[in-house]
């Protein structure tokens, strides 16, 4: 009898009522960030059908993938855009960003850089890493599975890329990774983000000076300004800059103090369709709260910019509401205009690294039905 007590009250901390559908610790019973809850059966088979949808257009392993990307393009943005079923979703993301080709074509480069190889960055990589997803059940071991893993990844992509070495927002998108996927697959995912497997290179975000941040917040300053004129004012009128709110936005596309079940709807859309998700929702997220966020005075203003209401972060209302946000050709405006006042980002030591992975350039890294380096 007192084992029986003994090994329930180990179990106390995975009881549903404690831990979401994602695996983080709830301290509210109520709390709406995907806990998990009994679902009706018109909405299991529902799920149960958008599943074998997904399967059918993947095919085992991925290998329908590319094949049917190039005949139903339309069909494939419109199903993401929806979500990806989260059994699915590690797979899925590899598909969509190239990082599995860039695997395959690079055997064992992983365990070289983890096992044989040092990095400048160790030390700080161990002290950040409990402070990544800390009320996740695979993370909150103090050395454990989740931390390890953790470590690995960074560490080795450290090495990868010294130049770019190790900053602390890496953390919060490698980790998110490895919810979906093992560390060699979340390494390679990271190697094709930040040097453009698919889209353009994001590296910028993290190095010295944080290069391509400043872009970014240059480019949302004005189409804040320009979407929400109003808002854009007030902003003005209070000395608010994107650098106050919007920055972990981009630097952590989203994934570091946004709802989970958000933050992943918008990754799989960020995944597929690049960077400019990231400002569609943050417009759409000022776009939606504007009324009130323009009453507001500094203090209050910060803080409502950091902290947005829980109805604000429903993705089926929000993400709808991003997709109408037309960005595409203003950002490519905006970027020459930066360049031409703060000069280019240099994308020579790109295509240096990319050389080294048996790829000519960027170009050759697009979803085009063959090997991502063929």
């Amino acid at each position: 009898m007192e084992k029986k007590k003994l090994d329930e009250h180990e179990a106390g901390p995975i009881a549903h009522p404690k831990v979401d559908r994602f695996g983080f610790v709830k301290q509210e019973a109520n709390s709406p960030d995907g806990l998990t809850r009994s679902r009706s059966a018109f909405e299991c088979e529902r799920e149960e059908r958008r599943i074998r949808k997904w399967r059918k257009m993947i095919g085992v392993g991925g290998s329908d993938w590319k094949h049917y990307l190039r005949r139903k393009p339309h069909v494939v943005k419109r199903r993401i855009r929806k979500g990806i079923p989260d059994c699915l979703r590690g797979l899925v993301w590899q598909l969509i960003s190239g990082s599995r080709d860039l695997l395959l074509m690079n055997p064992g480069v992983y365990e070289q850089l983890v096992i044989y190889e040092t990095s400048a960055s160790e030390l700080d990589i161990i002290r950040d890493i409990s402070r990544t997803f800390p009320s996740h059940v695979f993370f909150q071991q103090r050395h454990g599975p989740g931390q390890r893993s953790l470590y690995n990844v960074l560490k080795a992509y450290s090495v990868f890329d010294r130049e770019v070495g190790y900053v602390q927002g890496m953390g919060f998108v490698a980790g998110l990774l490895l919810l979906y996927m093992s560390e060699e697959d979340a390494f390679w995912l990271l190697v094709a983000l930040l040097k453009g497997a698919v889209h353009a290179p994001m590296e910028g975000l993290y190095l010295v000076g944080l290069p391509l941040v400043q872009q970014y917040l240059f480019q949302f300053d004005h189409l804040v300004k320009e979407h929400l004129p109003k808002l854009g004012e007030h902003f003005a009128q209070e000395i608010i800059n994107p650098s106050m709110y919007a920055s972990q936005w981009f630097i952590t596309v989203f994934s570091y103090s946004f709802p989970f079940h958000l933050a992943l709807r918008i990754w799989d859309v960020f995944l597929y369709e690049g960077v400019k998700i990231v400002f569609k929702v943050g417009l759409a997220l000022l776009k939606y709260c504007h009324d009130d966020l323009v009453k507001l005075p500094f203090e209050k203003l910060i803080h409502g910019l950091r902290n947005f209401p829980e109805d604000a972060m429903n993705p089926d209302t929000l993400l709808p509401m991003a997709y109408t946000i037309k960005v595409s050709k203003r950002l490519g405006e905006l970027k020459e205009e930066y360049e031409k006042q703060h000069g280019k980002v240099s994308d020579s030591r790109i295509k240096q690294k990319l050389q080294e992975l048996n790829c000519p350039d960027a170009a050759s890294l697009q979803l085009d039905g063959k090997k991502i380096c063929e």
